[in-house]
């Protein structure tokens, strides 16, 4: 008689199991698969927004009002417009009714010129139908050029140098002038007020483009020897003898009655005597007797 198995006792299978395994093929995804591009680009969206910010944030004021005027009115110049001339940093057009706003910066920079409380009496800022004049005027004992001679002196290098570091950040043109008083250069006739003048408003040039100014920004270099006179009165006055940088407008300025009307700083140049700057220059006079200059 056969045994019966337990009934605990494991059935024994005819066939071992079969496992079976579903891999699937590497796709694109699925249909969520791109859309962390989506994320990734609406993050840098928001930190370029950021950083836009934060620069306008930090920049002069003039750079705030020249974008804010763009947007408010992008198909026209606006009141304040921005340059398109590489390399000159937070540099801004000038037009003729932000002269004014230009002159009080201009003022501001010169204060940081050590000892400026005893130059300040010489430098005048005014503006003219031609455009933002600066005017540095002589004493007897000669402050910015060595008496006779077309070298700065240490103040006159300080003054330019910083007029030169504001002045380069705009992209309009300068006009450099020199001017003498009336006596008579001594010597032997071969150097006269004509050449010292000239090598002076050519001496402030090269000192300015060292220190700031672009070459191309500078459209002349003139002597006028004594025929534009501060004092014609007093011809023989230092104060005749100066140098003058012009900073001419963008554009040309339209009506010269009205210009003239609108910037009373002209009269007071009338007053000292000095004729339009554009007024070209007579012929050199004849040579001078030989006096102590």
């Amino acid at each position: 008689m056969a045994k019966e198995p337990e009934e605990d006792e494991p059935t024994p299978t005819s066939s071992p199991r079969i496992v079976v395994v579903k891999r699937k093929k590497a796709g694109h995804g699925g249909h969520h698969g791109g859309a962390w591009k989506v994320a990734y680009a609406d993050f840098v969206t928001a930190m370029m927004a950021l950083f836009i910010v934060l620069w306008l944030m930090s920049s002069d004021k003039e750079v705030q009002e020249a974008i804010s005027a763009f947007f408010n009115n992008p198909s026209g110049p606006g009141k304040l417009t921005g340059t398109a001339a590489a390399g000159l940093g937070n540099s801004l057009e000038v037009p003729k009714q932000d002269m004014t706003k230009l002159r009080e910066k201009i003022q501001q920079a010169l204060m940081t010129v050590p000892n400026f409380r005893d130059l300040k009496d010489h430098v005048e800022i005014t503006i003219t139908s031609d455009g933002l004049r600066i005017e540095l005027t002589e004493s007897e004992a000669g402050i910015f050029f060595e008496s006779g001679k077309p070298v700065p002196s240490p103040g006159g290098e300080e003054l330019l140098a910083r007029l030169a570091e504001e002045l380069g950040k705009l992209p309009n043109t300068l006009l450099i002038e020199g001017h003498t008083d009336s006596k008579p250069f001594s010597g032997d006739g071969s150097y006269s007020n004509w050449e010292l003048s000239t090598d002076r408003a050519n001496s402030a040039r090269k000192l300015m483009e060292a220190h700031g100014i672009r070459p191309e920004q500078v459209g002349q270099v003139r002597g006028f020897a004594d025929r534009q006179l501060r004092h014609p009165d007093d011809p023989e006055s230092a104060s005749n003898r100066r140098i003058s940088v012009i900073v001419q407008y963008l554009t040309p300025a339209p009506g010269a009655k009205e210009a003239g009307a609108a910037t009373a700083p002209e009269k007071p140049a009338e007053a000292h005597g000095e004729a339009p700057a554009a007024k070209p220059a007579e012929k050199p006079p004849a040579k001078p007797s030989e006096k102590a200059h």
